[in-house]
């Protein structure tokens, strides 16, 4: 199943930045995000202040991976 890429505006620590992600990705970071009772904005902000390098969008897709792993 082909999950199609989408683009979304973000604003994280004051400012509005572009990320693409799969809709299956969105989807799973949007119900982390409700499970720690913390807004989208702000856990893609975490993810981005803990992230050791690579580009935003790859590092929401392993902070994803590795929280369905501690499942």
């Amino acid at each position: 199943m082909k999950s199609k890429v989408v683009k979304r505006s973000i604003v994280i620590t004051g400012h509005k930045t572009s990320v693409s992600l799969e809709d299956a990705f969105w989807e799973a970071l949007k119900a982390i995000a409700e499970e720690q009772d913390k807004t989208l904005s702000d856990l893609v902000a975490e993810i981005d202040a803990t992230r050791a390098q690579g580009n935003l969008s790859s590092a929401i897709r392993l902070f994803v991976l590795e929280n369905v792993r501690r499942r």
